[in-house]
């Protein structure tokens, strides 16, 4: 039996165990088998790898980790249409039901039967893995394999920044990990005409602002109400873009955007979030938007069209990158902070 090293969550504790597992060469006729070429480090994985409460909940061992990545395809199930061998491919990581009320009406993204790749099924941190045909992405961009691995958290960034107009607007970036990063520097790349990041990590601010911030403001030595209306003469943000999942920093996003001005919402908030819904969302005006993975498949085009525009940084928006086997080191540097994007190679 040939086998192949993976990372997995091996049982109800904190870290991954590196193992080799049989090679998942059986597929079934909507299934592709995968060569992975490269894997980042999602904060999902992190969390699993500290095997917090949220993960306690969610997680059931033992499960080859991982989500985001970039392969070839080396072999295809009898009914699959959309791939072909040998193909570059990266995958949109939730897997539909496709019979539900909203997958029925084509919004995927909250599919109520949702499977995630690496946290209910296995996942990529391996040098090999099957995956539903529908799910996969193919890349004719010729862009490096590395680059591709971080499509899938970088169609959050996009489906964050772009569900609003921002060209030419004042955008806020409320928290600069590293999709928070990415979205700063698709702000940049859509013509945002003043970019406004919110980070209290010193390695991030340096890296928001060579992404295209133009003011950060970090809330642990300045105001940062006062800081942004100063910057927006008084007017206040046209849209803010909220990666945190602070409970402070929403709560004074809502103080300093504009009447009539848009919030997009991706930060998940481990506490409850105080609001006077009256002062600041009914006499503003504003609209909220949640958002949810990304839109299956709208989001993918834009990915595909900024990835193949030139105009992100992603060899900024990566900060380092390890062999596979190195993942105690890289999980460090993910979770000390300063970092962008982690990428990991089998």
């Amino acid at each position: 039996m040939k086998t192949m090293t993976a990372f997995i969550k091996e049982s109800r504790n904190p870290g991954f165990t590196m193992v080799q597992k049989p090679i998942p060469s059986e597929i079934k006729s909507d299934e592709v088998f995968i060569k992975i070429l490269a894997t980042s480090i999602c904060g999902t994985d992190v969390h699993i790898y500290k095997w917090d409460r949220w993960s306690q909940g969610r997680i059931k061992p033992p499960l080859t980790v991982g989500h985001e990545f970039s392969g070839e395809v080396l072999a295809i199930g009898k009914d699959v249409k959309n791939v072909n061998v040998g193909d570059i491919v990266s995958a949109e990581t939730h897997i539909v039901c496709g019979t539900c009320e909203w997958c029925k009406r084509g919004e995927y993204h909250i599919c109520k039967n949702t499977k995630i790749i690496g946290v209910d099924t296995d996942g990529c941190f391996a040098e090999y893995a099957k995956m539903p045909a529908f799910n996969l992405i193919v890349n004719h961009s010729g862009v490096h394999p590395k680059f591709l691995s971080v499509q899938e958290p970088l169609g959050n960034a996009v489906h964050t920044m772009l569900h609003f107009d921002i060209k030419d607007k004042t955008v806020a970036v409320v928290g600069c990990g590293p999709i928070g990063l990415m979205g700063v520097n698709i702000a940049k790349a859509v013509g945002s005409k003043k970019i406004i990041a919110i980070e209290i990590n010193d390695y991030r601010i340096k890296l928001a602002k060579e992404l295209g911030a133009h003011v950060v403001i970090n809330p642990l030595k300045e105001d940062v109400i006062q800081r942004v209306m100063e910057e927006t003469d008084g007017a206040g943000i046209d849209v803010v873009t909220e990666f945190s999942g602070n409970k402070t920093a929403i709560e004074q996003a809502f103080k300093y955007v504009k009447p009539g001005g848009k919030m997009s919402m991706l930060g998940i908030v481990p506490s409850n979030v105080e609001i006077d819904l009256s002062a600041d969302i009914v006499f503003k005006g504003i609209s909220i938007y949640g958002v949810v993975g990304r839109l299956m498949f709208k989001t993918w085009e834009q990915v595909t069209e900024l990835v193949q525009s030139g105009k992100l940084d992603l060899d900024k928006i990566i900060t380092h990158t390890f062999p596979l086997k190195d993942m105690e080191q890289a999980m460090a540097i993910m979770s000390s902070g300063n970092s962008g994007k982690v990428v990991l190679i089998p």
